[in-house]
This record gives C-alpha cells, sequence and structure tokens, in this order.
C-alpha cells in the first residue's frame, strides 16, 4: 500500500535522496523548487542574518549559527515526522495532503518573526512589544513576496500558515499540527537541542536518539496530539534529560546571562529612541550598530560596549540564588515582570551608593531572574500496545517524574545579581549586600501592592 503522502514532491526527494541541500550536521534537506522559492525570499533570508543563541557565543565561541540554518533543520523534522505520521491511520484521517504541505510550510517558517536578540525582548513583556509569532503577520502579508510564493507556488493560503504559528481557530487537526511544531517532542525542540549542543561544543543536547524518538510517534488517545510507542520511551527519558542539561550548563550559563542582562537593561532603557517595528526588521549588525549609536554618551553606553564594543568586558556575578538553596529570595524575585526588576536594581545602586560613599551608576547592578512565562512542561504519554494502554510518561519513568514533573524553571533557572567589573569584587565581600538587596525588594513590593 503506498504511503498517503508520499505524492508530496519533499517527501519523495527525501526518500530517493535527490534535490538536497546539506546542513550541519550531515543532514540532507529536500530543496524542491518550491522550497527553494520560499527560501530565496527577503523574508525568509533576513534569517541568515540573525544568530540562533543570541549572546551566547560570547561564552561559547562557536554559537554563532544562524536561524536560516535552524529554519531547514526543522523543515527537515517536519518531513520526517510526517513519513513517520503517515503510517497511523489515525493521523492520516485528520490530516489530509493539504494540511500536511501547511505543517511543512510553517516549519520552515516558524522562525519568521524572530528578530535579532527576540528572546531577552520578548522576556520584558511590555505592553508595547508583541510576540514574534505575531509578528510574523508583517511578513506574510499579501504584498509581501513570501505570501505571493505561498499562493503561486504552494496553493496555500498564508492565513493557514499563521493561524498554525498562531492559534486563531480551534481545530482537531489543527491541534495536532500545533503539537507537532511546538509540544514536548516537537521538530522545533528536536532540532535546536542537537544542532545548539554541536555549535556550542558541549555534548548535552546530543545524547538522545533522535531517530528512535521519531519512529516511535504516533497520536496520543485524544486525537489531538502526540504520544509515543514504548519502545521509544528510554529515548524520550533522554531527551528530557538533554533539556534540562542544555538550560542548565548552556542557556542559563552565568556568564550567557550577564551578556544576556546587560543586553536587556540597555534596550529597555533606549528602547524610545527607535521606531520598533522598523528595527525589529533590522538585520542583527544594525541591531547592535542602532544599540551602540543610541548609548553613546549615555548610562547605558557601559552595557552597549561591554557586550557589543571591541573589547569583551561582561559584568561579574555578585550573588544568586536558587529554589532549593534560597527558596526566601528565589520566590520574591522569580517570575517578576522585569519593570520591577529594574526597579529593584536601581533602588539598590542608590542605597549602596551612599554604603560605597561614591556615586554608582543606575545600571551598575542589575538583577536577572527567571521570566513571569515558563517552559513547556514535558508532559507526554506512552502506549503500551498489548495492554492497548496510553500512560503518562512521568508515571512510567523516575527520571522524568524528577526532572519534568516538577517546576522544570525553578531548577534551571536561577536568580542572580551582576554588577559592573570595578564594583563586583567589593560588593561580594560586603557584608550587608544581602540586606540592601533584601531592603530593595521590601520597598519596590510595598510600591508595587499600593
Amino acid at each position: 500500500m503506498p504511503h498517503p503522502y508520499s505524492h508530496i514532491p519533499e517527501l519523495m526527494n527525501l526518500e530517493a535522496g535527490r534535490g538536497l541541500v546539506r546542513i550541519p550536521v550531515e543532514l540532507d534537506v529536500p530543496f524542491t523548487p518550491r522550497v527553494r522559492a520560499l527560501v530565496d525570499t527577503a523574508e525568509f533570508q533576513r534569517l541568515a542574518h540573525i544568530s540562533q543563541l543570541g549572546l551566547t557565543s560570547r561564552v561559547y565561541p562557536g554559537a554563532t549559527h544562524t536561524r536560516f540554518e535552524h529554519a531547514l533543520g526543522v523543515f527537515l523534522n517536519a518531513l520526517k515526522y510526517l513519513w513517520q505520521l503517515g503510517r497511523d491511520p489515525r493521523f492520516t484521517a485528520v490530516v489530509d495532503t493539504h494540511q500536511a504541505e501547511v505543517l511543512m510550510v510553517a516549519a520552515l517558517l516558524h522562525d519568521l518573526g524572530h528578530w535579532p536578540f527576540c528572546h531577552p525582548i520578548e522576556d520584558m513583556d511590555l505592553p508595547e512589544l508583541q510576540h514574534h509569532e505575531a509578528f510574523a503577520a508583517e511578513f506574510l502579508k499579501p504584498h509581501r513576496e513570501l505570501a505571493q510564493v505561498l499562493r503561486d507556488e504552494w496553493q496555500i493560503d498564508p492565513a493557514e500558515v499563521l493561524d498554525v504559528l498562531v492559534a486563531k481557530t480551534d481545530t482537531v487537526p489543527l491541534r495536532l499540527m500545533r503539537s507537532i511544531l511546538s509540544g514536548p517532542i516537537d521538530i522545533d525542540k528536536m532540532d535546536y537541542l542537537d544542532r545548539d549542543s554541536l555549535h556550542c561544543g558541549v555534548p548535552y543536547g546530543r545524547h538522545f536518539d533522535k531517530q528512535r524518538l521519531i519512529q516511535s510517534l504516533l497520536v496520543n488517545e485524544a486525537g489531538d496530539g502526540l504520544a509515543l510507542s514504548a519502545k521509544g520511551k528510554t529515548a524520550a527519558e533522554l531527551m528530557v534529560f538533554a533539556r534540562y542539561v542544555m538550560f542548565s550548563e548552556v542557556y542559563w550559563h552565568h556568564a550567557v546571562r550577564s551578556g544576556t542582562a546587560m543586553f536587556a537593561r540597555s534596550f529597555f532603557e533606549l528602547r524610545h529612541k527607535f521606531e520598533l517595528r522598523s528595527f525589529f526588521e533590522l538585520t542583527e549588525a544594525d541591531t547592535i550598530r542602532e544599540l551602540r549609536q543610541a548609548a553613546r554618551g549615555t548610562d547605558c553606553e557601559t552595557l552597549a560596549e561591554g557586550v557589543f564594543g571591541p573589547k569583551r568586558r561582561l559584568f561579574k556575578r555578585v550573588v544568586e540564588y536558587t529554589h532549593s538553596l534560597h527558596p526566601d529570595v528565589y520566590s520574591q524575585l522569580a517570575g517578576q515582570p522585569y519593570e520591577f526588576l529594574v526597579r529593584c536594581g536601581r533602588r539598590l545602586c542608590e542605597s549602596l551608593s551612599s554604603v560605597l560613599g561614591r556615586r554608582l551608576s543606575p545600571v551598575a547592578i542589575l538583577l536577572d531572574a527567571p521570566p513571569p512565562h515558563r517552559e513547556v512542561e514535558f508532559n507526554v504519554s506512552i502506549y503500551f500496545p498489548k495492554e492497548k494502554l496510553y500512560r503518562p510518561l512521568h508515571c512510567v519513568s523516575p527520571v522524568v517524574d524528577a526532572l519534568a514533573k516538577t517546576q522544570f524553571d525553578d531548577f534551571v533557572k536561577r536568580v542572580r545579581v551582576f554588577a559592573d567589573p570595578e564594583i563586583a569584587g567589593e560588593l561580594s565581600e560586603m557584608p550587608a549586600f544581602a540586606d540592601e538587596l533584601l531592603k530593595a525588594i521590601a520597598a519596590e513590593t510595598t510600591l508595587k501592592r499600593a
């Protein structure tokens, strides 16, 4: 019996090994004329000028890979998922050929709305900012080349793609498609863990069996999301651990967070100098140039030049607080709005100026804490065919019960205080520093409640 999606050109090329473009590591991505037409648009090409991991390259020099490369990897994963799920009658009964092609395009374009250093800006949750997925609508407007290619080459309405990326309607097929793109075992995570690990030069994100996971894919009990067969249980456990360690050792590495905090504060202070809609369409190099120029002569010049200037000068960690060791301080700062952290930092600079007997810049001390939104929990079911039973992975795995059932963010993200290198050592040795921090938090908490 032929595969239900075998006549989709990209799947045919994947199986036949022809018409391919290669990306790291030794991955062959089907590059048909209609895929090339999408990739060659100006809207997609801008992703080649946006790094995947932003400030991480200041700590891991190899982490200069781009959203462009990642998008091709996610697209390839979408094809592999469709080939596997095409063997599941429950999937093909819900997702027809056209919807499968919409999913493929959504996978390729899933980062379309990203701008340089997108995530630290989004974490501020400022009222004047929209989420990057909503920003993708700007690049899919009717007059854009990308929208024209979708209609002419793919016979896909851009609104169909947007509905996968930013949920506007709710149907079983769309829930199933969205779970493939953004869920516990999604095609995005499957690529970025492996790719980020590769380019950072660390092994942590590559130690799970991607092929075994894909071969284990099937539809969940409700029919609106993904599950895994029992043979994929160990691979899923390893993926959970890979994600946990990558957050601990790369994404929330203290020096990565220092650079990120410096960038975030400078953008926060200078954002009113930019027309944000056009600012977010800049390349990464142009974004850095604009930020450095806006920072000249301001308190933020130290921040912008320390991260992007000719000499790397990251702020130093003064103290850090964890959910398990310092729950009192951690709970007062974790999940707080970014503006609250800024106000606490400013107040701390003012009080410590008196203690030290000299004026501190209002950006000399930065508070970094987990943002209000939380990472997606690893909630997926395992299907046991003999018993014809679906069971949550955390119920059959002590590893997942420990790493995914509990609040993931609380154990991989820490509250940290960073300071200008000129004063960091002095603050670290100051007995009253913790008291001054707590006073600043208490004062701003009182104002917030009032």
